[in-house]
């Protein structure tokens, strides 16, 4: 470590502080920038009228994307704390919003199941024949159909069709009966699946010598785990682009149809992936930006950040479509047969597309390498935050050389054994339960309303933005002002009224879920929201004084921060010096 660098630790304290800004930039990319970009924006944007969809998702990213990124990042740099810290000393009655961001971190941290997956791919990558190409393995069935079969030129269109509609791939069967093991249901949890155990003790590993060191040991893991999954993203695009068929799937990804602008779901979907890229109301960019010097321009980086978030996202569906379009002509079926998102086009259609190339070794290992830094970035410092925002509750007790070192260990053993839930036979019914309640549009946007209306109207906007000002010594434009009052909180609410009113229950393929299941999923949900309610109360009822006494005190901050007190000491004293001087 330089001297500069020492030199802030010892002015940032015990907390530590990021060595440069280079390093605050590369881990929150690392930490946007995540799977939700490769898999989940190219399948939305196809769905959702092609290049129509970029028509609500860019306005979306301007009225809502940025002035959300802005408003979380500047909070975590003003007030140097954790995410429940935080809301606590800028503004009581809202505690429970880093609560919720707490709970909702515990049921984030079973994400590590997909580079557990990812993993065991990578592995499985090297063998001299790729096994989800083929029917000659162990766990195939009879009704298996392997890429060579759909490959042949003696089969046309119309039987590859028939033949699809009553077969099982060679890659399904990998993923279903090699990998997960997948048992009946829920009720039918099964034995562990060691092999992807073992994926899963590699994948917390990393984890925990990432993050052992807190933002000394982090900050430096993303020089790497941050740039490199872009080689392989621009090595994966110039191979796309280039194979037969490619252009067929840009333009099923492209393709725009106008008339889905009308369709309010459309725009509900772009919202709905603005605040999953973004990683926004989770609480991490509070943590993370909580790190930074009090005088860092958050409002120049918040820009550059949502810029290069939104980027990837676009650039990834050519990396995507352009293999989906290649696989399709090689297997003379249309490209919206190949087409899916998620695990399905992770763990399924790339791996058949790329088994279909020449040197399939090759590119299923830099596709699962990068599959693997994308979602270590994104774990880690989702891991970071829970342990800082603990830390900055109880400093006495994890805050130290050895005693934080201790504490990621206990935090990071105890989450594995737990996750071998997941990694059962029936751990992919629990791990798809979790997803779709505990991390659901819903919540991302009950907290978007609370964070505005706290931010907005009892903190006041005008005073946050004037403490923005005083941080970067920026005038903020007064659109921001609109966003957090207006815009933000009213396009949330539409979204979290309808997502009430046309909530559907889960279903896997044709399995439906045990009354049990449902009620757990609802109360994975509501216990994020009912979180605010409950603590807003508490202290309303436990706070001392008139009703209007107790809203006063739980509404106003308990003190301004260490840096702005000594600002304000430092302009109270030059004050002093200049009143002496002039009366001298």
């Amino acid at each position: 470590m330089t001297l500069e660098e020492t030199m802030k630790q010892k002015r940032a304290g015990n907390r530590g502080k990021w060595a440069s800004k280079r390093e605050y930039v590369l881990v929150v990319a690392g930490y946007v920038v995540g799977l939700g970009n490769v898999w989940r924006f190219p399948y939305l944007c196809y769905m959702n009228g092609g290049g129509a969809f970029l028509v609500p998702y860019g306005l979306l990213v301007v009225f809502s994307g940025i002035p959300m990124f802005l408003l979380e990042t500047s909070i975590g740099q003003y007030t140097q704390e954790g995410f429940i810290t935080c809301w606590k000393n800028f503004c009581p009655i809202a505690t429970g919003i880093g609560c919720g961001h707490l709970i909702l971190k515990f049921y984030a941290s079973g994400y590590i199941l997909i580079e557990a997956w990812a993993i065991f791919y990578l592995v499985f990558s090297f063998r001299a024949q790729l096994p989800w190409a083929t029917c000659d393995n162990t766990w195939n069935t009879a009704n298996c159909l392997g890429l060579q079969t759909l490959d042949s030129p003696s089969v046309n269109l119309t039987a590859n069709q028939t033949m699809l509609k009553k077969t099982t791939s060679a890659a399904v069967e990998f993923w279903e009966r090699r990998m997960l093991g997948m048992s009946g249901g829920i009720e039918e949890l099964g034995s562990v699946r060691w092999e992807l155990a073992l994926c899963l003790l590699v994948a917390w590993t990393i984890c925990y010598f990432c993050i052992w060191k807190g933002v000394r040991s982090s900050g430096k893991v993303a020089y790497f785990t941050a740039t490199f999954p872009y080689v392989m993203l621009l090595i994966l695009l110039i191979r796309g682009l280039t194979l037969p068929g490619a252009w067929d799937g840009i333009y099923y990804y492209l393709y725009p149809d106008l008339n889905r602008l009308a369709d309010l779901e459309v725009w509900i979907e772009a919202g709905s992936q603005i605040f999953f890229s973004y990683s926004l109301t989770g609480g991490t960019l509070i943590v993370l930006s909580s790190y930074n010097d009090s005088n860092n321009n958050c409002y120049r980086d918040c820009f550059w950040l949502c810029l290069l978030n939104s980027g990837t996202s676009f650039v990834a569906g050519f990396v995507v479509f352009s293999v989906l379009g290649f696989m399709a002509q090689e297997q003379s079926v249309p490209v919206n047969t190949v087409v899916q998102s998620g695990p399905g086009l992770a763990f399924i259609a790339y791996p058949q597309a790329t088994a279909l190339m020449p040197l399939p070794q090759f590119w299923s290992v830099c596709f699962f390498l990068m599959l693997i830094l994308l979602a270590v970035d994104s774990h880690f410092v989702m891991v970071e935050s829970f342990i800082t925002t603990v830390t900055d509750l109880f400093p006495k007790w994890f805050r130290g050389p050895v005693k934080h070192e201790i504490f990621v260990l206990v935090i990071c053993a105890f989450t594995f054994l737990l996750h071998l839930l997941l990694v059962t036979e029936g751990g992919i019914y629990i791990f798809t339960l979790i997803d779709f309640y505990g991390s659901t549009r819903v919540c991302q946007n009950f907290i978007a309303i609370c964070e505005c209306v706290v931010v907005a109207w009892i903190f006041g906007v005008d005073r946050h933005v004037s403490n923005i000002e005083d941080m970067t010594g920026q005038r903020l434009a007064v659109f921001f002002k609109i966003c957090w009052k207006y815009i933000t909180p009213f396009l949330s609410l539409i979204a979290f009224i309808i997502y009430l009113v046309k909530y559907q229950r889960l279903t896997i393929n044709d399995y439906v879920y045990p009354d049990w299941a449902y009620a757990l999923g609802r109360f994975m949900t509501f216990s994020i929201i009912v979180m605010v309610a409950l603590w807003a109360t508490g202290m309303m009822c436990l706070t001392p004084g008139t009703f209007r006494e107790r809203l006063s005190v739980i509404c106003r901050p308990v003190e301004e921060p260490a840096w702005k007190r000594r600002k304000m000491r430092q302009e109270g004293m030059s004050m002093e010096l200049m009143t002496s001087a002039t009366t001298t």
